[in-house]
């Protein structure tokens, strides 16, 4: 795991609460659509890739999904949800590690989540790992729902730069042979401190 990244995202996480990072989100409203439209049972495995102290597993845990996962670099991203949830945050499997690393059971996952992680892979090599990560954990059938910087979006996040995407730069990256493609669009998100990020999203299905 590269160790300068992962004191970059336990710095930010010690030193601010969630509600005061730009990503903050009280509701998850565009990750609840696109996992509301994928039709999942209760039973379904789901990962939030790089989910931290995202709230999604709040609301997911509330809808009665009974095995999520969240993955984060940050031990205190994952700390700071777990302090939120108190007792509920046992129902929740941590995972503290770099996506690129982890090793995933062949097929494991019914969803993949990813809001805002996929963005900082600007190396092609970083990339093509992340794919195959993908691929490799997701059943047939199952769901990708990845969200990242809009093509005019912002060049960084948290002083890191970011690789800029539309949805359907999204779509070509993970490909027509692999995945159809179900919901894509653009989101607008407010910042805590009253700017506009501009997202892109998509859903897709593995075939």
């Amino acid at each position: 795991m590269n160790q300068e990244l992962v004191r970059h995202w336990q710095n930010i996480y010690t030193a601010k609460q969630p509600t005061e990072l730009s990503w903050f989100q009280a509701q998850a409203e565009t990750s609840l659509q696109l996992i509301e439209s994928a039709r999942l049972t209760a039973d379904a495995q789901i990962i939030d890739v790089g989910g931290g102290a995202s709230v999604l597993v709040d609301h997911l845990l509330t809808q009665g999904f009974e095995h999520i996962t969240v993955l984060d670099l940050a031990e205190a991203a994952l700390q700071r949800s777990q302090q939120r949830l108190g007792v509920n945050a046992d129902q929740v499997n941590w995972l503290v590690a770099n996506v690129l690393d982890v090793n995933f059971s062949t097929a494991q996952f019914d969803l993949w989540h990813d809001r805002a992680v996929f963005h900082f892979l600007i190396k092609e090599q970083d990339r093509q790992q992340y794919l195959a990560q993908v691929l490799h954990a997701l059943k047939s059938g199952a769901y990708l729902a990845i969200s990242t910087f809009a093509e005019d979006g912002a060049l960084k996040c948290s002083g890191l730069d970011v690789q800029r995407y539309s949805p359907q730069q999204l779509i070509d990256f993970f490909g027509s042979i692999e995945f159809d493609v179900i919901h894509q669009g653009k989101a607008l998100h407010m910042t805590p401190a009253g700017n506009q990020q501009k997202f892109s999203y998509v859903l897709l299905r593995k075939k």
